[in-house]
């Protein structure tokens, strides 16, 4: 079954309420199986305009990378997330 994986670009706007957003996913990102693959980090955009933070999250599956992102926990996140910052999120599935 192939893997499923957030890829994120943000932008943050408040970086006093970011974390808050950070503590408040995190239980969702457990209860899921998230592993990071990349998250913040040193990067060069050579194509296109993107956000100026880029966040890889890897799951067992496709299906389980959804149910994070639609879970009750995770959406609480999510607003604090979308408060706090501009941001694309895609849930993709992987290759086999």
């Amino acid at each position: 079954m192939p893997k499923g994986y957030w890829v994120a670009h943000v932008t943050i706007t408040d970086p006093d309420k970011y974390p808050d957003y950070l503590a408040a996913a995190k239980p969702a990102f457990e209860e899921y199986g998230a592993r990071f693959l990349a998250r913040g980090g040193n990067h060069d955009c050579v194509e296109g305009a993107t956000g100026e933070r880029h966040v890889i999250i890897e799951f067992e599956s496709f299906e389980q990378a959804l149910a994070c992102y639609n879970s009750d926990a995770y959406q609480k996140a999510a607003a604090i997330r979308q408060a706090a910052a501009k941001s694309t999120l895609t849930v993709i599935e992987g290759t086999d």
